[in-house]
């Protein structure tokens, strides 16, 4: 994994799937919150004029020179859950990124969030 430092650096990089194929620009990254470490990002996809963002773990990802490699394939990320390029992620709408990844959400003790934007 790579550490919350190189986050920085990993705006408007290409983000591509397993097979090198293109899925869009990094916008923004999330830290979990516990750990303060990379979790997931936000993907600008779409056509010129209608831009989205969507969700996309950051397990298992790969920094090149310019771009970010992930392991979840293309069709998978289009259809991830989306925020539109100036909104901001509802708290109640978190939850749904994980699972449609198949991953384990859990929220704080005091139903703090998981993700924060970086």
């Amino acid at each position: 994994m790579i550490h919350a430092a190189d986050v920085r650096e990993w705006r408007d990089r290409d983000v591509v799937d397993a097979e090198s194929r293109k899925i869009g620009v990094l916008e923004a990254v999330y830290v979990d919150t516990t750990t303060d470490e990379p979790a997931m990002a936000t993907v600008r996809t779409g056509l010129p004029t209608r831009h989205r963002l969507v969700f996309v773990p950051l397990d298992d990802v790969i920094a090149g020179p310019d771009y970010l490699k992930i392991s979840y394939a293309k069709a998978l990320v289009t259809q991830a859950p989306s925020i539109g390029v100036d909104d901001v992620l509802p708290a109640d709408q978190e939850e749904a990124i994980f699972k449609h990844y198949g991953l384990a959400y859990q929220c704080g003790t005091a139903g703090e969030r998981q993700l924060a934007r970086r």
